[in-house]
Order: C-alpha cells, then structure tokens, then sequence
C-alpha cells in the first residue's frame, strides 16, 4: 500500500480538489497524511480556532493518517528557500512514495506558490550533504490537483472514479461551516463541486470523477486497472 502526502496552501483546499479521491484511498487501505502550508486566516467568517476544529473535524472523517500545519503566511505564501526547507522536512518525516500538490496555474497566488513550494521540496527532500532535517527521501511520483479559482477546462492526466466516495468529499467540506455555510457568498460551492465531479465522472462513463495533471508521462503495469 502506499504512502501519500497531499500538500495544500490552506485548509480546505486538499478536500475542494481531490477530497473524494482522499476518501478512496484510505479506504483502500492507503495511508494519506495532509499537510496545509499555512491556517487560512483571516478569512471573513473564520477564526484560527475554528479553522483548526474544522481541518481536524474533516481529517477525522476522512479518515487520513495525521494533518499538518506549518507557520506560513495566509496571503503571503512564497516560494523562499526557508519554506522550501520547511516542506523539505516534513517529506523526510513522512517518507511518502507519492506527492499530491495543486495544479500550478490558479488566480489565487497561495496555490501557485504551494505548487512551486512543492516542486522545490519534493526535489530537495533527496539532498545529501544538507541542513535539512532529517534523512534524505526521494518521492516516486508528483500528482497535481485542480483548485477552484479558474474557470477553464484543463486536460486531465487521468480521472478517478469516486463515485462511491464523492458524498464524503462534501461533507468534508461541511466541515469548514466558517467557509461554506456562514459565509455565504462560498455557498455555491456544493452545487459547482457536484456538476464539476459529474462532468469527469462522465468523461469516463461513471457517475462521479476527480482529475489530476501531471508533468511526466505515466505508465502502468496492468491494463485491468483502466476504467
């Protein structure tokens, strides 16, 4: 079984973009740890406390393996060599096999800089010769997955069926009550993640899907896997 890192800017961001497909493979018996660069504040209808209850109350149900968050500046992520190092650490502490980060073109600056960030962090985690805490680790595989800021069709690297999970994914996100359900102008996120889910579950002749890109090319070992 694998051993997966999802690395996000904020809190809620990993389950708007792959949350169905985090519930699947703890189900299948993966073993998924989030890491959130940053809490999310401020945000209008948020608190730190609360954006803190409400990631652990969505991790719990999701079922992952631990939850993360590091010191970084909501608003003003950047790509610097001390995040990079940051991240680095946290990737020889998890030893994933498999990185998941957002896609790298978004209108949220976080996103792109999470997407930077992990690149860079996937690549220095193998260092030898370094500061960086811990042993070297090299990640097998980098994945990338959509946030919701743009509007645009992107071509999918491949699609998972999450039909069976996709009603967890949403009431994760009914987890983050400050974003989705006090704040109402985020209330339309439900019914956009719902045609958006139909929309790659359909590409694939299935009810529910989430993409993901990525850079390289992907093999496979068994033509039985492909839907």
């Amino acid at each position: 079984m694998l051993n997966i890192l999802v690395i996000a800017a904020h809190p809620d961001d990993a389950e708007l973009g792959m949350g169905a497909t985090i519930a699947k493979l703890v189900r299948l018996g993966h073993q998924v740890n989030l890491l959130d660069l940053t809490d999310g504040e401020p945000t209008p209808c948020g608190s730190g406390e609360i954006r803190k209850a409400e990631a652990k109350a969505s991790a719990d149900l999701l079922g992952v393996k631990s939850r993360t968050t590091l010191d970084l500046p909501n608003r003003f992520l950047q790509d610097t060599i001390e995040a990079r190092i940051k991240i680095a650490a946290h990737i020889r502490k998890i030893k994933p096999e498999m990185v998941c980060a957002p896609f790298w073109i978004d209108k949220h600056p976080d996103h792109v800089a999470a997407s930077q960030l992990s690149d860079a962090a996937v690549f220095y985690s193998k260092f030898t010769k370094s500061e960086i805490p811990g042993e070297p680790w090299k990640v097998g595989k980098i994945y990338y997955f959509p946030a919701i800021h743009f509007r645009f069709h992107f071509k999918p690297s491949f699609i998972v069926d999450v039909s069976r999970d996709f009603p967890v994914k949403l009431e994760a996100i009914k987890s983050y009550r400050s974003q989705f359900i006090d704040y109402k102008d985020n209330q339309f996120v439900f019914e956009y993640l719902r045609r958006q889910g139909e929309y790659y579950g359909g590409l694939i002749n299935r009810e529910y899907g989430e993409a993901f890109i990525s850079r390289e090319e992907i093999g496979i070992e068994d033509v039985a896997h492909l839907v």
